[in-house]
C-alpha cells in the first residue's frame, strides 16, 4: 500500500540536503559555542551563519533572531513577557488562535490582564473594524494575530495589523508558524514588533525554531542561566538543529516560486475534483482568502461518518487531519470551526488537506476515490 502524506500543516518532512547538514555539523562542529577553544569556536561560527542567513533571507538584522526550541515555547515566551516586563495591561486576539497562543492569553486574563477577543464571521475572518475600536482606546496594549490559520488558511493582512497597531502605539504579535519559508517577509517594512517560527513546517527538523524580536522592543530573559542568544534564552544551542532549519529556510527560498506554483495548482486541482465527486462539499473559509498550502473542507455525509473517517482514511494509507495535530484523538469539534459554523455543519465531517511540494494530483485523485467509497460504506 502506497502511503499519501496531505498533513503538511501539521509537520513536513525533511529535505535531503537538510540532513546532509545536520549530520555534518554532528560530526564536524560538536563544540560548545560558548567555549572560547577552536571546537567551541568552530561551532560558534556555525550558529552565527545560521543566524544571519535568516536575518537575510527574512530582510532583519541578526540580532532580532532568537532561537528557541519551537513557536510554542516563543509564542509563550512573548506574550508572557510582553506582561511581566513590557506592562501590557491588555491584550486583543481571537478565538481561533492555535492555543501555544490562546492558553497562554487565558492564563493572563485570569491574573487579571484585559484580554479582548475579536469577532470572526463565517469565513474565518477577523473584524478589523473592531480591532481599530477597541485600539482608539490607549492603553498599553499587545495585539496577537496569526498570519494563516493553521486550521482554514484564512490568511491576515499583516500590514493593515500592522499599521493600525502603529497608529495607536500598540505592540503587534503574529504567529507566522503556517507562513515562514511558504512566502516573502520583509521584516524591515512590515509593521511587526514579533513573529515566530518552527523548522518543521519547511522541511527542517522539529524541536527548533526562531522568534524574530524587533530591536529595542526591550523583552526581558525567556530562561536564566547563561547568557546565551544575547542573555535572552539560557542554555547550550542545539547547534544541528539550528544550521538544519537555516538550511530548510534557505532551500525554501530558492524553491519558492517554482513550488508554491505546483502548490497552488494542487489546491485548486484537488477543490474542483472534490466538487465533481461530492457537489455539495464546502469550503471552511473563503477559498479566495485561504493560503495557497491549506484547503479546509466540508463533506456532505452523514454525521455518523464523523468519528471514524480519519482512522479509515489512515487505514487506506492517506495523512489528512481534523485541525491542529496537536489536538488529534480528541473528540470535541474544534475551537476554530466552532467560531465559524452552525452547529448542524459542525456535526458534519470537516478535514484539514494541506499539500506540499512533493505531492501528485494522481494521491489527490486516489484520496478522493477513498472518501467516496466510505460516503457509500
Amino acid at each position: 500500500m502506497n502511503k499519501i502524506y496531505l498533513d503538511n500543516a501539521s509537520t513536513t518532512a525533511i529535505r535531503p540536503e537538510v540532513i546532509q547538514e545536520m549530520t555534518r555539523v554532528m560530526q564536524e562542529d560538536f563544540g560548545n559555542p560558548s567555549s572560547t577553544h577552536s571546537f567551541g569556536r568552530s561551532a560558534k561560527v556555525v550558529l552565527e551563519t545560521a543566524r544571519k542567513s535568516i536575518a537575510k533571507l527574512l530582510n532583519a538584522t541578526t540580532s532580532e533572531i532568537i532561537f528557541t526550541s519551537g513557536a510554542t515555547e516563543a509564542n509563550n515566551w512573548i506574550i508572557s513577557n510582553a506582561v511581566n516586563k513590557l506592562h501590557i495591561k491588555r491584550i486583543i486576539s481571537s478565538k481561533v488562535e492555535h492555543h501555544a497562543v490562546l492558553y497562554p492569553i487565558l492564563e493572563w486574563q485570569k491574573e487579571d490582564v484585559e484580554v479582548s477577543f475579536l469577532s470572526v464571521d463565517s469565513n474565518g475572518c477577523i473584524d478589523l473594524n473592531e480591532l481599530e475600536t477597541l485600539l482608539v482606546d490607549e492603553k498599553p496594549t499587545l495585539v496577537s494575530l496569526m498570519h494563516v490559520n493553521n486550521e482554514t488558511g484564512v490568511v491576515m493582512n499583516l500590514n493593515t495589523v500592522g499599521a493600525l497597531c502603529k497608529k495607536y502605539n500598540a505592540l503587534f504579535h503574529s504567529d507566522t508558524v503556517q507562513s515562514i519559508g511558504k512566502q516573502t517577509f520583509n521584516l524591515q517594512e512590515t509593521p511587526v514588533d514579533f513573529i515566530v517560527a518552527s523548522a518543521h513546517k519547511f522541511n527542517g527538523p522539529k524541536g527548533v525554531g526562531f522568534a524574530y524580536v524587533k530591536k529595542n522592543s526591550r523583552l526581558g530573559a525567556m530562561l536564566l542561566g547563561g547568557e546565551q542568544e544575547k542573555g535572552l534564552r539560557a542554555g547550550t544551542e542545539a547547534i544541528h538543529q539550528i544550521a538544519g532549519m537555516a538550511k530548510a529556510l534557505e532551500l525554501a527560498y530558492v524553491n519558492l516560486e517554482a513550488e508554491s506554483n505546483r502548490i497552488k495548482e494542487l489546491k485548486a486541482f484537488a477543490w474542483n475534483e472534490l466538487q465533481k465527486v461530492f457537489p455539495l462539499v464546502k469550503s471552511n473559509g473563503n477559498l479566495e482568502e485561504t493560503f495557497h498550502s491549506l484547503l479546509n473542507v466540508q463533506l456532505p455525509f452523514s454525521a455518523e461518518k464523523t468519528a471514524m473517517l480519519l482512522f479509515e482514511l489512515d487505514m487506506h494509507g492517506i495523512a489528512v487531519s481534523r485541525g491542529s495535530a496537536c489536538q488529534s484523538g480528541t473528540t470535541k469539534p474544534s475551537h476554530v470551526l466552532a467560531e465559524m459554523l452552525s452547529m448542524g455543519e459542525l456535526q458534519k465531517p470537516s478535514i484539514r488537506i494541506s499539500f506540499s511540494y512533493a505531492n501528485t494530483n494522481d494521491e489527490v485523485l486516489h484520496m478522493i476515490k477513498v472518501l467516496k467509497e466510505i460516503e457509500t460504506k
